[in-house]
């Protein structure tokens, strides 16, 4: 029995010196990129969800601390193959149309460090004093807030266009210590599937990724939010619109259906 427990040390000592490996994660990241899905599938925006495919997947992204190992990505390409194929038979759809609106603040990590603990939760504070009162009064419902963002669900995208205005202006009044925060926000309408208090779905993905292409503090919408606005909202609400232009080398963005074109909204 004693010589057992040493050879099976050495065992688990080897299978985890595999899982934490560097060219063997590398290499089951480069075969998810392959996997039918959303490669991008573990990442906090992506795992948003009390149910389904993403809850489980947010649950395995934290088992290792997200350290990088092998068995992660195993399990997240699986769960990634899993969604898609609840994308494919409309099992990733709700009945219901809404606009989902992401916000986050650009820079926020770089400047949280300098800045401390105490100064940073004095900033999250009054950005949120000053991004949801706008969201809830437009008739947004807050999903879930995300350390210096937040996922807001709206009926009504023409509502959900001007909350998402009035919150980005809100945020330009804020200054802790003479660091005044910069905030982008993404807006995209769809049917995602509503799963208890919280949404899943590609059109939630899609969403995020709208914030993500906000860069240094822009409002960015799909054409499937400005689509569906009543006729003169834009100039009741005070807005203009322009084609979202990618640098002339960056990539197409991923997650983003090809058909869908995107649009950078700012107020005239």
């Amino acid at each position: 029995m004693s010589e057992e427990l040493p050879a099976a040390r050495r065992v688990l000592s080897w299978l985890d010196g595999v899982n934490r490996s560097e060219r063997a994660v590398a290499s089951m990241r480069k075969l998810r990129r392959a996997l039918p899905g959303d490669p991008g599938f573990g990442d906090p925006l992506s795992t948003a969800g009390a149910g389904s495919a993403r809850a489980l997947a947010r649950i395995a992204d934290r088992v290792r601390d997200d350290e990088p190992a092998v068995a992660r990505e195993l399990g997240l390409g699986t769960l990634q193959v899993w969604q898609a194929a609840l994308e494919r038979v409309g099992r990733g759809k709700g009945e219901a149309e809404v606009t989902v609106v992401f916000t986050d603040l650009v820079g926020f990590s770089t400047w949280s460090l300098d800045a401390g603990d105490a100064t940073t939760l004095t900033l999250l504070r009054k950005v949120a004093k000053a991004v949801e009162p706008p969201l809830g009064k437009g008739g947004g419902q807050v999903v879930k807030r995300m350390g210096d963002g937040v996922m807001a669900v709206f009926s009504s995208p023409a509502r959900a266009l001007a909350a998402a205005l009035d919150a980005h202006d809100a945020v330009a009044s804020v200054d802790v210590d003479g660091y005044v925060p910069t905030m982008r926000v993404g807006l995209h309408t769809g049917t995602p599937r509503r799963i208890g208090d919280d949404w899943i779905g590609v059109d939630v993905t899609v969403a995020a990724r709208m914030m993500q292409l906000g860069g240094d503090g822009h409002v960015i919408a799909s054409s499937a939010t400005l689509d569906a606005l009543p006729d003169g909202t834009l100039d009741r609400i005070g807005a203009t619109v322009r084609p979202w232009r990618r640098g002339l080398f960056a990539p197409m963005p991923a997650g983003v259906p090809a058909d869908l074109s995107i649009w950078r909204v700012q107020r005239t």
